[in-house]
């Protein structure tokens, strides 16, 4: 009985449309450093890391918005949080993740899978960001026609960015997912024990 009322949840989220239509858009700066995993992965999967043709937003439809919320469950489902040390005995290593995985290979996954159902690359962008307790924490940020939003191993519902609590540090640049911008977060959270 808690089966059947967990996949009828899943059911209306699925269906359920953004929490905030027109929602805001990050704004982000000049070039930043790329993550030192994701150069390594861009070295592994170049094909990947190649400047997008096409530049453009998702068309957030009521189709698009269950398909980001499919995603982003069935990957949260499937994979089994796990340190990169714990799986590959280094401190870094960004991959697809097959049954474990970090944050990074979370987002990594879904941004593959939402590709593969026909989402622009250029809307599919891994974004660094600062968690409340100053934890670093990578999520995937879709750009569509309605704003920001983020897919989340941490959090099963697809959030506008400015809902969520993180501090947004920097993301793959959505001409070219082989460089890093920095975003504009001007937001005054509260972030670990400094403000």
């Amino acid at each position: 009985m808690a089966a059947a009322a967990g996949i009828a949840l899943l059911a209306a989220a699925a269906l359920a449309t953004p929490a905030s239509a027109n929602g805001s858009a990050m704004l982000t700066g000049g070039i930043t450093s790329q993550p030192i995993g994701h150069y390594d992965f861009c070295k592994r999967y170049p094909a990947t890391c190649q400047p997008n043709k096409v530049v453009a937003a998702l068309k957030l439809t009521r189709a698009a918005w269950t398909t980001l919320v499919e995603v982003n469950n069935a990957v949260n489902t499937a994979i089994i949080p796990e340190t990169d040390q714990e799986i590959y005995g280094v401190p870094e290593y960004w991959a697809y993740p097959t049954t474990a995985g970090d944050c990074e290979d979370f987002a990594l996954l879904k941004q593959y899978m939402l590709q593969r159902d026909g989402v622009p690359a250029s809307a599919l962008l891994i974004t660094v960001v600062r968690q409340t307790n100053g934890e670093g924490h990578a999520v995937l940020t879709v750009r569509t026609d309605q704003g920001d939003y983020i897919l989340d191993n941490l959090d099963n519902r697809v959030l506008a960015w400015d809902a969520t609590d993180y501090q947004y540090l920097k993301r793959q640049s959505d001409k070219d997912p082989g460089k890093w911008v920095s975003i504009n977060d001007s937001r005054n959270l509260l972030v670990g024990s400094v403000r």
